[in-house]
């Protein structure tokens, strides 16, 4: 029987201007990976039909918000749209600990909080649409924004992609499957890096 090697768990980041699919291709990835889980941040915003308390977002009144990021129980905490977001700092580090990996759906903001706080354990991937026509195609076609909110979005996403270069990675999603075994494979990678197999020196050990 094969021995399992301890491991530290990591953190991966997806981000991606709105629309460029960095949301469905997380939640294919949770669905396929029974290894990685979602890191449920708290948020102010309003809760969307079919979401649910503690398991989309932590939804919180921007009192109880302001509280949490005083106290500095936040990994990172952001402004989106004009909805404040942040990453619970205790589940994510008991996670990482436990050996389980953590799965952020974040903007660029977000992950460079993280990256200043956790860089050992953060594992980036930008998410890139094909073109500025696809993006807009996608934003429309899901028809859960107003008119007013896609050219808002619109707008917004030449300033979010400009971020691309503060990466590890950069997946660009023409196909959906195809940019979903493009994150496996780089999660798949990451986890086999020397410093993250904290067990390795004493499995090889045994082989000597």
């Amino acid at each position: 029987m094969n021995e399992e090697i301890q491991r530290r768990g990591l953190m991966l980041v997806l981000s991606s201007p709105s629309g460029a699919g960095k949301t469905t291709i997380s939640r294919k990835l949770l669905a396929a990976d029974g290894k990685i889980q979602l890191s449920v941040s708290a948020t102010t915003r309003a809760m969307r039909p079919g979401e649910e308390h503690g398991k989309d977002y932590c939804f919180v009144s921007p009192g109880e918000f302001e509280r949490m990021a005083k106290d500095e129980a936040f990994l990172e905490h952001a402004t989106v749209f004009g909805n404040q977001y942040g990453t619970p700092r205790a589940q994510v580090e008991a996670a990482l600990a436990d050996g389980k990996d953590v799965l952020f759906d974040i903007d660029w903001q977000g992950t460079q909080q993280l990256k200043e706080k956790m860089r050992d354990d953060l594992v980036s991937i930008f998410i890139l649409p094909p073109s500025h026509a696809e993006l807009e195609r996608r934003l429309r076609a899901r028809a859960s924004d107003s008119e007013e909110e896609v050219v808002g979005r619109m707008a917004k996403a030449a300033g979010e992609i400009s971020h691309w270069p503060e990466y590890d990675y950069i997946v660009v999603n023409t196909d959906l499957d195809k940019a979903l075994a493009d994150v496996q494979a780089i999660l798949n990678a990451e986890r086999l890096k020397r410093a993250r197999q904290i067990g390795i020196s004493d499995f090889a050990a045994r082989l000597v």
